[in-house]
């Protein structure tokens, strides 16, 4: 703000200005500025001298700590094994059909290998569920499978790494070929393969085998093939 003696020059020349105005728009602009000129003046009369500052101590406030909550560890999940459900299959794919409800997407947990899925379902109505198979038939190809939720069923999508038929969902050894330990008896391989062929036939098998068997045993091993199919 200007000093009183600046303001007090301003205003008279102002007022000199006025009165050798002439134009009425010049006169009107020359007295609106000596009235704003006459406020300011008044204001600065009325300013007290400033007084010099004090210098005040400041206590520093104490940066708070943030509090560490205490974390508590969960305990480990228990899971309900799934261990009944249907599946089918096609050529290039296979589908298993899990009947359960109230799965949520986002809460599924899935895993999959070359031989193997694990999926995790939790929070389904208050419990965990696991649907696993350590050990497939056959090898899947894991970044093409899926898992589908459905209101009352989820659908597990396994893509097959090699077209073809499969026999079960779960690896199995192949009992009908015979053991080929060169240390064993020779003939101890063909023993395993009649006995691995009679718990899996039928009845006209089983009798055929036995009665291979009792022949075998009773020196007429010649014949003790004669009749399989």
């Amino acid at each position: 703000m200007a000093s009183s003696e600046e303001l007090a020059l301003d205003l008279d020349e102002l007022k000199h200005l006025q009165s050798i105005a002439k134009r009425p728009r010049v006169v009107s602009l020359i007295s609106n500025e000596i009235r704003t000129v006459e406020k300011l003046s008044i204001d600065a009369a009325s300013v007290p001298a400033m007084q010099p500052p004090v210098s005040a101590t400041r206590t520093p406030t104490p940066t708070p700590t943030p509090s560490v909550p205490n974390v508590v560890p969960n305990p480990a999940l228990n899971y309900v094994p799934l261990g009944s459900f249907s599946w089918d299959q096609d050529n290039d794919q296979v589908k298993i059909y899990i009947p359960l409800e109230g799965v949520e997407q986002e809460k599924l947990e899935t895993e999959f290998k070359r031989s193997s899925f694990d999926i995790k379902f939790h929070d389904v109505q208050g419990k965990n569920y696991r649907c696993a198979i350590p050990k497939l038939n056959k090898e899947i190809v894991p970044e093409k499978c899926k898992v589908v939720v459905k209101p009352k069923r989820v659908i597990v999508t396994l893509v097959k790494a090699s077209k073809g038929n499969w026999l079960d969902l779960h690896f199995k050894e192949d009992k009908m070929k015979p053991n080929l330990d060169k240390e064993r008896d020779p003939m101890a391989g063909i023993m395993d393969l009649m006995k691995n062929m009679y718990e899996e036939g039928d009845d006209d098998m089983k009798q055929t085998i036995a009665k291979a068997w009792t022949d075998a045993r009773s020196g007429k091993s010649s014949d003790s093939l004669k009749g399989f199919p």
